[in-house]
This record gives C-alpha cells, structure tokens and sequence, in this order.
C-alpha cells in the first residue's frame, strides 16, 4: 500500500523559504530503522510520521541521521497537512503523542499555533573552542536541555557568523544557537541555529530552538510576546508567547510538493 508524503515548507507563507520538511502519514506502526532509511532518502532537515490514534496522532521526527525528541517546523507543516487535506476540522485542535510529551496545535487567524514546553536555558560556562568554531564573540552562554544558546552584540553579528562546522560537531549538544536583539524593525530577535552533530550544519528554521528563546528574552527584555525572525539563507518567522512552562510558538506553511512512498 503506498503512503501520502508532502513537502511542505513551514514557518513561511510562500514556497521555497522558511524550513522544509517531508510528512508521511502511516498505515500501521513502522519501526524506527525504516523510518531513519525514509528521512535519509528525503535529506531534509526533518521528516515527520504520524499515526492517527483514539485520541489523536503519534508524531515522530527524524533528521537524515537521527531521530530527535522535539521539532516545531515538522510539528507545524504536521498540523498545515492534517488541516489541509481533511484529516481534521478547520476548528479543531490537534493533538500528538511525542517524545517530549502530549503537544498542541490550533489555527487561529490565519496562523498555526503550537504548545510547547519550554526550555529555559541557564548562564553555563562555553565549551573550549565554542566562540571560534562558531566565528563570533559571545556576550552571554547558557545551556538549556538541547542546545546552547550564544548571545552575540548585535544582529548583524548574527547574520554575518560562517561557523566551522567540522568544529561545531563535536559540541556535546543538539546543536548551538546564536542570537541577538533586534535594535529597530519588526522583529524582537533573531537567531541562526547550527546541529552539525544531528546532521544539519545549518536549520533555516528550528521552532524548538524557540522553547529556548523566549523565555531568555523574556527575563532580558522583560516582556512575554515576541516577533522572531531566523536569520538563514531561507529565512522565516515565529511568533513567540511565554506562558510559565509553556511556549506559543506561530508560523505559518505551505504545501510544495505531494506525492506516495511506493
């Protein structure tokens, strides 16, 4: 039996920018080193499966080399496709059984949003060559669960950072986050994301990595509500809300391609 398998580009209104991810919606439970061969064979930053439930659907995510606890775009270009072609009502509220736990999604004006748990990141000391693995000079390093997080002096030291991948994977994290406020325009903050050591050397847009962030510019910025951009050769927007242990994260997708794996 063949399955659907959609490339849809998330965080993003228009095609071919924001983060790409393939969505394959099972018949039965698959095995995780079948799952790993399909993500490898897509090589995107991530695919997701999903498995309808009683109550909802399972969701998983796999990088062309591993699979990972959490993932927004894949959860968000999820939701995009389980609206999109009928699986669930317009005003209906997804539900997904994941690594990290029961995970939200609704449409509202337009936007996907995602509940999230978040993922404060605390002052840590930089791992020996961080600073010159990623090209900038940090103003602050902290850890959170998944990745570090660097803040740079400014957005354009963000936007200009050529980052020594090799180097970077060897960082003992999912990856490094760099990121920087922003001093005028519509964007609170934006950031770039590396993962080197989960197969990615550059994410063009990493929800998660915004289970992070927003809670650091909340207790920098002495705000809760955020406009974010990310800063990659793609680019996209995130719309970020703190609340207590929880992150809003908004984006919006749009279908590429679809197709069936034979």
């Amino acid at each position: 039996m063949s399955l659907p398998l959609f490339h849809i580009d998330a965080f993003t209104s228009r095609p071919f920018a924001g983060n790409p991810a393939a969505v394959c919606l099972l018949d039965r439970d698959r095995d995780a080193d079948w799952m790993q061969s399909v993500a490898r064979e897509m090589n995107l930053s991530e695919t997701a499966f999903l498995l309808r439930r009683d109550d909802g659907f399972g969701l998983r995510w796999f990088t062309p080399e591993v699979e990972v606890d959490l993932c927004g775009h894949a959860t968000l270009a999820s939701s995009h496709f389980l609206w999109q072609e009928g699986h669930l009502a317009p005003d209906a509220i997804a539900r997904y059984h994941t690594l990290s736990g029961l995970l939200r999604a609704a449409q509202r004006d337009g936007w996907i949003e995602l509940d999230f748990p978040a993922k404060p990141a605390v002052a840590a000391a930089a791992p020996a060559g961080l600073a010159a693995a990623l090209g900038g000079a940090p103003v602050a390093v902290a850890k959170s669960e998944f990745d570090y997080l660097v803040e740079l002096g400014s957005e354009a030291d963000v936007r200009a950072l050529e980052p020594d991948y090799r180097a970077l994977r060897v960082v003992n994290a999912r990856g490094v986050i760099a990121t920087a406020a922003c001093a005028d325009g519509p964007y609170d903050f934006v950031s770039r994301f590396f993962g080197p050591a989960v197969g990615i050397d550059e994410d063009p847009v990493t929800g998660s990595a915004h289970c992070a962030l927003g809670p650091y510019w909340q207790a920098r910025l002495g705000k809760s509500s955020f406009f974010a951009f990310q800063a990659s050769a793609r680019g996209g927007e995130v719309r970020v809300e703190v609340k207590g242990d929880r992150v809003q994260l908004g984006g919006k997708a749009v279908t590429v391609s679809r197709g069936e794996l034979l």
